[in-house]
């Protein structure tokens, strides 16, 4: 059965009004899908380019530096994910969001620990697609900014700080960087494989709780009695920091 997407609604378009626009690379081998998404993104203002095959993306890479790939999950009957985690591992950082037909819990967490950024589940509406992309756009720059905001939270990178409001919040050297790696995945769920890996740098995932007694420390600093918290424990997979305000 095909798999459809969701159309978008009359809206002016959202994508970065500046003199370069937004560079999207397309890589999906369905043509009537690809089309379809291509045209929609191309009338919010993006640039898309589309590739059906791995040697397609990798000349597109090469050769039109996009600023976000759309990368479908499985091509011409092969896994994509074994070509993210290719790139990830030499040192291709260009924001990354799988599309799939699996939704489950498992295949989300597959798709970011692999190396995706984000991770859409088909049928969806385009314009969840284009907040999405938006917000890989966002996070992208965020990682060359001296500062971060994500709802009530402001992090400077320069001197180390952390507020929630006008509230100075105190943390260990740890406790920053947790934090700082939830800030640059708002909404998004963190595995505790993904923060031993990348906060702990741990080579091996070793069993231990270290992650969830980090968190619980961390918890207790950015919410006070009466706040709402902001880091989210979601069962069978890992946490996600709200964005909300």
């Amino acid at each position: 059965m095909p798999i459809k997407i969701l159309a978008l609604r009359n809206r002016q378009p959202v994508a970065e009004k500046s003199t370069e626009r937004t560079r999207i690379l397309l890589v999906e081998d369905e043509f009537d899908m690809a089309q379809e998404i291509s045209l929609a993104l191309e009338r919010q203002g993006y640039s898309v380019r589309i590739a059906e095959t791995e040697a397609e993306m990798l000349a597109a890479l090469r050769n039109h530096s996009p600023t976000v790939m759309i990368v479908d999950r499985m091509l011409k009957g092969a896994d994509s994910l074994a070509a993210i985690e290719r790139l990830r591992g030499e040192g291709n950082r260009v924001p990354m969001l799988v599309i799939s037909a699996l939704s489950s819990v498992d295949e989300r967490i597959h798709g970011l620990k692999a190396g995706g950024d984000d991770y859409l589940a088909k049928p969806f509406a385009m314009d969840e697609l284009v907040a999405r992309i938006e917000a890989l756009r966002r996070r992208a720059s965020d990682a060359r900014a001296t500062s971060l905001k994500v709802g009530p939270l402001t992090m400077d990178l320069i001197d180390r700080s952390v507020r929630r409001g006008d509230k100075v919040l105190h943390l260990l050297p740890r406790e920053f960087n947790l934090l700082e790696y939830f800030m640059r995945r708002p909404n998004q769920i963190i595995t505790r494989a993904m923060l031993l890996e990348d906060v702990w740098h741990y080579r091996t995932l070793p069993q231990t709780n270290v992650v969830d007694v980090h968190i619980g420390k961390l918890r207790r600093k950015i919410d006070a009695p009466g706040e709402a918290p902001l880091i989210e424990t979601v069962r069978a997979a890992g946490f996600m920091l709200h964005a909300d305000d």
